[in-house]
């Protein structure tokens, strides 16, 4: 096992058989000690955040085979914290793209002499590039082709999944009476050249609500698979 990277949430591993393992570590996501999924810099550690936010990637990746949604998942260890995931290469340097569905967060800061917060969006989808130095800057369909990064059909491709996924997650919480503001996903390219799902699907990467109050991501799984 050869350790090829360490992320902000995870640490990355190259496995013999050609797939990768990816462990999820307590750290989140945040400023100032107060956690949040847009953030560029991890801003606090949550013992358990890391198995819970396994517990959920493994339930709600789980789901998403089940309705053929490509994704990388193969297998998970929660107790060893552990997922073994397919290999896929990143968009350019890599790329976030983000469902929302109310005006929160970064959006409600760049936009709020337009709209109120809180006020519902209809399945918003908009892509930011990975580059914590310039804070990851939202770009365009146009950019996003001009730079050869994606091409305008890949972008469609992108969006369609993004809009699935989420919907898929936004049905699941609602059973249990919570809400999706908004989710942050990552996709990739396998070796058929399809575009897939890749990463996580958490607490820590999407704003949920209950009765109009945040959910912690720790309490979040509880909620859901408790």
């Amino acid at each position: 096992m050869k350790h090829v990277y360490t992320g902000k949430t995870k640490d990355v591993f190259e496995l013999e058989d050609g797939n990768y393992l990816l462990k999820f570590k307590d750290d989140v996501t945040g400023e100032d000690g107060v956690f949040d999924p847009g953030a560029n810099s991890v801003g606090l550690s949550i013992e358990g955040a890391g198995k819970a936010g396994l517990k959920l990637t493994q339930f709600f990746f789980e789901k998403l085979k089940e309705k053929d949604i490509p994704n990388h998942y193969v297998d998970a260890d929660i107790e060893k914290q552990e997922m073994k995931v397919a290999p896929a290469t990143v968009f350019g340097n890599g790329l976030e793209v983000i469902c929302r569905f109310r005006a929160v967060g970064s959006f409600l800061r760049r936009y709020g002499a337009y709209v109120e917060e809180g006020q519902a969006l209809d399945a918003f989808v908009e892509v930011t590039i990975k580059d914590d130095e310039r804070l990851d800057p939202p770009i365009s369909n146009d950019a996003l082709d001009m730079l050869g990064i994606l091409t305008k059909e890949e972008y469609e491709v992108l969006k369609g999944l993004t809009k699935d996924i989420s919907l898929v997650v936004k049905e699941e919480l609602a059973k249990k009476g919570m809400e999706l503001y908004d989710i942050k996903l990552e996709f990739g390219r396998n070796k058929a050249n399809e575009i897939i799902l890749i990463d996580e699907i958490s607490g820590g990467n999407m704003r949920v609500y209950k009765d109009g109050k945040y959910i912690l991501p720790l309490d979040l799984e509880q909620l859901l698979l408790g």
